[in-house]
């Protein structure tokens, strides 16, 4: 559970680039592109209530970092990491799935509702003779044999032609999650309006001419694609390896404690990002941390961290003039206005906390002297592979997140 914490530690070292960075909605309110909680802006949160609006120093540039650590040995720092791969079977799954996202879809005309069919269905369910909340649609698409409805709503439909009204009887289970219709039998009175089946389409030289890549063949659509997951896996690599890096500076260098109010900054950080992920799964907080094990201390701990490492960051930084100027920071915005919505650059900042801004922009550049400077071992993934049966730490951690998905999973279907 602490590296899950510690991943949600990381988010919160580049949230601030995220914060206020939203394309406005259509009322001319910003949206937040990933954290809405943003605790740095000292403007009115969405609910109405105000935001924290932080003091000098809880960022670097408002504190003296040689006064909060001694540095240790920063370049040419040994990590070992997974070489990136694509593998034949991720090449063909990625493949899989464009395929399944072009299905071809073909009328069926001549014939009644078979098993596998989608059916354009009207439907109004009745217990009592009563019409119930939720038991009404027009136009839905019902994949038949897929379960998506309750037991034998889909089987009381095969058989039925286009135009057709037929009543379908059946039960509610008892777990069914609303309670006014749990285990009470219904009529549901159903007219399909159409049939339709979808295949999935063979990769073709023709179809690929219509997917994403310019491609004309399909040799040249697998090799885009292929292109496509090995950036993706080559950029996880360098993250991993860049974090992996700055991991062993801060564990090579001395501290002080670091300014409270900087490591409150991270703290509500972490916490904000944390509540996010949790809603991800229908969770709140506290359910949250109490399913996945995780405590305010370790939360703390991971804010003082992520303190230390924007403290060693900002000591590199200056130590390779690699500081971020006031020009770079407007040419950023500049460029960047636009994809957000923004007409004017003015407007954009007043959006954004430009002090987190500008930290994020200055961890870019130290993050990537450091990867420059380091001395990386690749490893076949094989080879990792073994090597993590023994980390039995981090399988009972990922263990963890897995179960509190699923739990989450299944709160989110009981309230449904």
């Amino acid at each position: 559970m602490r590296k899950f914490i510690a991943t949600i530690a990381v988010l919160a070292l580049s949230a601030s680039v995220l914060a206020g960075c939203g394309k406005k909605a259509d009322n001319g309110e910003s949206t937040q592109a990933g954290t809405e909680n943003s605790t740095e802006t000292g403007t009115q949160a969405e609910n109405g209530t105000e935001t924290v609006e932080y003091g000098d120093d809880a960022y670097v540039d408002g504190i003296n970092v040689a006064d909060y650590v001694t540095l240790g040995e920063y370049k040419g720092i040994e990590v070992t990491a997974t070489a990136p791969e694509v593998s034949d079977e991720y090449l063909q799954s990625y493949i899989d799935y464009v395929l399944q996202s072009n299905m071809v879809t073909t009328d069926i005309t001549d014939r009644a509702v078979q098993n596998g069919d989608f059916a354009n269905i009207d439907y109004e369910g009745k217990i009592d003779g009563v019409a119930f909340d939720g038991g009404t649609a027009q136009g839905y698409d019902l994949e038949i044999g897929s379960g998506s409805f309750i037991p034998g709503f889909e089987d009381g439909l095969i058989g039925a032609e286009i135009g057709e009204t037929r009543d379908v009887k059946v039960t509610f289970p008892e777990s069914y999650p609303g309670a006014d219709v749990a285990g009470k039998d219904a009529v549901f009175t159903v007219t399909v309006n159409s049939i339709h089946t979808e295949t999935i389409p063979e990769l073709t030289d023709e179809l690929v001419k219509g997917l994403e890549g310019n491609c004309s063949t399909v040799e040249e659509y697998r090799q885009y694609a292929y292109d496509l997951l090995m950036e993706d896996e080559q950029s996880t690599h360098d993250s991993n390896v860049q974090m992996d890096v700055l991991a062993k500076i801060v564990e090579g260098s001395e501290f002080k404690e670091p300014p409270a109010e900087m490591v409150k900054r991270y703290y509500d950080r972490i916490k904000a990002n944390m509540s996010s992920y949790a809603a991800m799964y229908g969770y709140d907080l506290e359910s949250f941390m109490a399913a996945t094990g995780s405590s305010e201390e370790q939360l703390q701990e991971s804010a003082e961290q992520a303190s230390k490492e924007i403290i060693a960051m900002k000591a590199i930084a200056d130590a390779e003039n690699l500081n971020v100027t006031d020009e770079e920071i407007d040419e950023e915005l500049a460029k960047n206005a636009g994809d957000y919505g923004y007409d004017d650059v003015e407007e954009y900042k007043k959006a954004l906390d430009l002090k987190g801004y500008k930290e994020y922009m200055m961890t870019e550049k130290v993050l990537t002297f450091l990867f420059d400077n380091a001395s990386v071992t690749d490893t076949q993934p094989e080879e990792t592979a073994s090597e993590e049966t023994t980390q039995t730490s981090e399988t009972e951690t990922e263990t963890e997140t897995a179960a509190a998905g699923e739990t989450a999973s299944e709160t989110q279907t009981e309230t449904e």
